[in-house]
């Protein structure tokens, strides 16, 4: 009988401790009996009380939770395979449809992978690469500057142009948030937020998007090789225009002063010939000889009549 006051002590102590329990500010509980949610859920920090013995305590945190899901490969809607790496940010709004239908946090994270890994893979599979690539469909990207030197406007827009886009990764990610939020709803889970963490070339693109590269080198250079060859022609061009020109003036020029020494000459000799029947002789001698010159040569052999203008001055000269 000495030991009943402290075993009595201990039994009330031992009732009181599963009688009571704590809330923190950061849970929410939810009591079950025998396995099966009983009353409604403690959502307020304190002292609470339960049934000892026959009623279980589980606690369900209340703050923002992080879901981080795995890289995955993926196709876009051009047929080119990229690894999505996303990331989410979560919370717990009603705990018994959470607690009924997922029990813990484990099961959370693992309904989440499917629920968000499938909005994921919906949404790349209808864009094209570069609509996920940009982070807004207003964003300019940055153009390399020797894309936009020299050339026309047109050439300067086709070299090095992106194709335009009608949302951008931004509203893409607005998409899948919107999709999954409905569906993680029915468990008592809030989305609040999800974001590409890193977008990466499958390795099987990367060969594609380098064959992009070299071909926007190669029409720059062909658009460099293109307006030299414009600027060579041209340069051509006009120096073939300026030597015709000097060669038609210097020939216009040659033929004046030709024309201006052959009427001299015809004056000269038109005077010569007119002063004298001696100076008209010895012109006609002259221009006589002048033409022996000109038709009369080692091996030419002549054929004159005796009446010939040419022969009555050879047949004068004396062997």
């Amino acid at each position: 009988m000495k030991h009943l006051p402290a075993i009595t002590l201990a039994l009330v102590a031992f009732v009181g401790y599963n009688a009571f329990y704590t809330v923190g500010e950061a849970q929410q509980v939810i009591l079950t009996q025998f396995g099966k949610p009983v009353g409604e859920p403690v959502t307020e920090a304190g002292l609470k009380l339960k049934a000892p013995f026959i009623q279980d305590v589980n606690r369900i945190d209340k703050r923002v939770l992080e879901w981080d899901g795995s890289p995955s490969d993926m196709p876009t809607k051009d047929k080119l395979y990229i690894s999505v790496d996303l990331f989410a940010r979560w919370r717990i709004v009603e705990p018994l449809p959470y607690f009924l239908r997922l029990r813990d946090e484990r099961s959370a994270l693992s309904r989440l992978d499917d629920i968000l890994g499938s909005e994921t893979r919906n949404a790349i599979a209808k864009h094209e690469l570069i609509e996920i690539i940009r982070t807004t469909k207003d964003r300019v990207p940055l153009k390399d500057p020797v894309l936009t030197e020299g050339g026309d406007a047109e050439s300067n827009r086709a070299v090095g142009a992106l194709v335009p886009i009608h949302k951008g990764r931004q509203q893409i990610e607005h998409e899948i948030f919107k999709a999954a939020a409905e569906k993680v709803k029915v468990f008592g889970i809030e989305l609040l937020d999800i974001r590409f963490k890193r977008i990466n070339y499958n390795a099987s693109v990367e060969p594609k998007i380098y064959d992009r590269m070299i071909s926007e080198r190669l029409q720059i250079a062909e658009r460099f090789r293109s307006e030299g060859n414009g600027e060579a022609a041209r340069i051509r061009g006009n120096m073939t225009r300026d030597l015709d020109k000097i060669q038609s003036e210097a020939y216009r020029k040659v033929e004046e002063i030709r024309g201006e020494g052959d009427a001299k000459a015809t004056e000269i000799y038109a005077s010569a010939y007119n002063l004298s029947p001696d100076t008209a002789r010895f012109y006609e001698f002259t221009r006589t000889m002048e033409a022996y010159k000109s038709i009369i040569s080692a091996d030419s052999t002549l054929v004159l009549s005796t009446g010939s203008d040419l022969y009555k001055f050879l047949k004068g000269i004396k062997h």
